[in-house]
């Protein structure tokens, strides 16, 4: 991933938090990621680490149309994904996905902590202030159905070395990058 990609989703993203009013804490931990798939603009996402404490962790993200979160689940984490602006669409599946698998299961989620039958592998929205529980071993991916969208999520502690597990093996988790311009931010893997 370049440099001056990693720069301009630091721009865009400052921008929608501050026409949202996201205030961030001082030094935020930055992650700027195009999973190493290298096309950030398919494929990409702008996280804030918040705060990484023991038992949990906070996150701020930020996406554009057209970009997604590869399909992931995690062995041992339990998050809520909400959208914080915009609109933001889902898809999860309780086991792993294959090609061609049949769609018609329904899965039970917890939608703004109430339990809601979503049909596996089919796309649902989630308006500004919606949240979906994650539970440990769901498959899930997510993108912005609206130009732009603010995501957060709180979690059990986050591991992204041991238990980030993505369908597409090509995935990492975090890019390499090309230095083409000086850093606007430091990211945490750099």
């Amino acid at each position: 991933m370049k440099r001056s990609s990693v720069n301009r989703a630091h721009r865009d993203a400052l921008a929608c938090f501050g026409l949202h009013h996201w205030a961030l804490p001082p030094s935020p931990k930055w992650d700027i990621t195009d999973f190493g798939l290298g096309d950030f603009d398919r494929v990409g996402l702008a996280l804030v680490n918040l705060t990484s404490e023991p038992e949990y962790t906070e996150k701020l993200m930020y996406a554009r149309r057209g970009q997604a979160t590869p399909c992931h689940t995690h062995a041992r984490k339990k998050e809520d994904i909400i959208c914080r602006a915009g609109a933001l669409t889902l898809v999860l599946w309780p086991a792993k996905p294959s090609p061609g698998a049949a769609l018609a299961e329904t899965l039970l989620a917890r939608i703004d902590g109430e339990p809601r039958q979503v049909h596996t592998g089919e796309p649902f929205d989630l308006p500004a202030g919606s949240r979906a529980t994650i539970e440990p071993g769901v498959w899930h991916s997510f993108w912005p159905a609206t130009e732009e969208c603010i995501i957060g999520e709180v979690s059990t502690a986050n591991d992204d070395a041991h238990d980030n597990f993505f369908l597409d093996p090509a995935v990492g988790r975090f890019p390499g990058i090309e230095e083409d311009e000086p850093a606007a931010v430091r990211l945490l893997g750099d």
